[in-house]
């Protein structure tokens, strides 16, 4: 992964130092466990923890050189540790194979990656709550097919953003429960040579469930699963930013990402101030989604296994979960800063002319006796003619001089249903049910 998109914490959980480590806890876990029952002398795992508590820097380049050799990073890896520990180094690996050892790690791996991303996530919340709790009454308008429809407030915007990154959370959880699971079977799964009970003390030792059935690796739909979901949250993330980047368009100029001092916003126009945060996560959101597909691909390996996953999720584990811990601790950022124009939201609120308010005297004329179809075209015909001149026209004073619009309503009853704050009597309610 590029380092412009990684954060250290994120990052630290895919170096190859750390993937030894984790590699060297389950073979350590697997021989003291081989020791308690007996097939190996407990020696063996106290030599291991020995060695283990000098706290030993992993020689990753010594490493590299053995499997340039070997062919097979596992063996290197062993090979390398025995180098250091001495005879009773012989007794790691008894009965497993070497996806025991590279599934398990994945799975602690993909475990760590979450708690980063659920933290990630709590942070996102706490500033979109934040935000929207500011901005629970700023009106502005809703807008269909881009089109202006009917007011709401800001704050709803951003309520509907909490609830949607609060399911997002919800879904990783999940898929982290299902994600973080053991595999200590031996060759095709079948504990031929090795006790399940070695497979239930290494799972334990690392807060992973056991797979029920693993057929020599941990199936992968578990593992399709969680990058789907980690593409879900990528699309959220783009949801939300694409909202911004249309706020911020000169026309709109409802909300702007901040702009620093010194910033500058292009080579060539420096009146330039352009949404590039926002862009940014759209273009991290098609990767992150785009690493959902070879995982769903992993699934179907042949019979109990081949190794065409594995080059793939090499790239995918590293890569997904980097790109979409930068991208929530960026949106994080974006929201926490965002600029907000209440005075423009009006603004645009009032630009056609009352247009926002139609439905509600269509009701109202319904509600007065006019068919459905009479009052749909009442208030149509009145709300073109403002359309047709962009607003400077007003459909109150229009439909104040409709005669068939004042044989159904008053011109009190007409000014009535222009007003802003009705559109806003259950803004509480639904802050309570997103909330709580």
């Amino acid at each position: 992964m590029i380092p412009r998109y990684s954060r250290p914490q994120m990052s630290a959980v895919w170096e190859p130092e750390s993937r030894y480590r984790i590699w060297f806890e389950i073979e350590a876990h697997a021989t003291e466990k081989l020791g308690e029952l007996g097939v190996v002398p407990k020696s063996a795992a106290r030599a291991l923890w020995d060695w283990w508590a000098t706290e030993p820097v992993i020689d990753v380049p010594a490493i590299d050189a053995i499997e340039a050799v070997t062919k097979h990073d596992v063996i290197a890896f062993l090979t390398w540790v025995a180098e250091q520990v001495g005879d009773e180094a012989r007794f790691m690996h008894q009965g497993m194979t070497s996806s025991d050892v590279l599934d398990t790690t994945l799975a602690v791996q993909l475990s760590r990656a979450s708690d980063i991303l659920l933290d990630d996530l709590d942070q996102l919340l706490a500033a979109i709550k934040r935000r929207a709790e500011e901005h629970k009454y700023t009106p502005t308008i809703g807008r269909s097919h881009g089109i202006h429809a009917e007011p709401v407030t800001f704050g709803l915007k951003l309520a509907q953003a909490y609830a949607e990154f609060a399911r997002c959370r919800k879904r990783l959880v999940a898929a982290r429960e299902e994600i973080a699971t053991c595999a200590i079977s031996g060759a095709v799964g079948t504990f031929a040579n090795i006790d399940p009970r070695v497979e239930a003390h290494v799972a334990e030792r690392l807060g992973l469930a056991i797979e029920p059935v693993s057929t020599q690796v941990i199936p992968r739909d578990r593992h399709a699963m969680f990058f789907a979901v980690l593409g879900v949250i990528a699309s959220s993330i783009e949801r939300l930013a694409v909202e911004i980047r249309h706020l911020q368009r000169t026309e709109v100029l409802e909300a702007e990402e901040y702009f620093s001092p010194g910033q500058k916003g292009s080579s060539a126009m420096p009146h330039k101030r352009n949404p590039i945060l926002t862009e940014n996560l759209t273009g991290q959101a098609r990767m992150i989604r785009a690493y959902a597909l070879p995982a769903m691909e992993n699934v179907a390996l042949w019979h109990e296994r081949d190794i065409s996953h594995s080059s793939v999720e090499r790239f995918i584990g590293p890569d997904a979960t980097i790109t979409l811990d930068f991208a929530l601790a960026r949106l994080t950022g974006v929201i926490d800063k965002l600029l907000i124009y209440p005075a423009r939201m009006q603004k645009n609120l009032d630009r056609m002319g009352g247009l926002v308010h139609s439905q509600r005297v269509m009701l109202a004329l319904t509600q007065a006796g006019v068919s459905r179809e009479d009052a749909y075209r009442l208030v149509q015909r009145n709300a073109m003619q403002v359309w047709e001149s962009d607003g400077e026209k007003s459909l109150l004073e229009l439909l104040k001089a409709d005669s068939e619009v004042t044989a159904a309503l008053s011109e009190a009853e007409i000014e009535d249903k222009f007003d802003l704050a009705y559109h806003f009597t259950q803004v509480d309610f639904i802050f309570d049910r997103v909330f709580g």
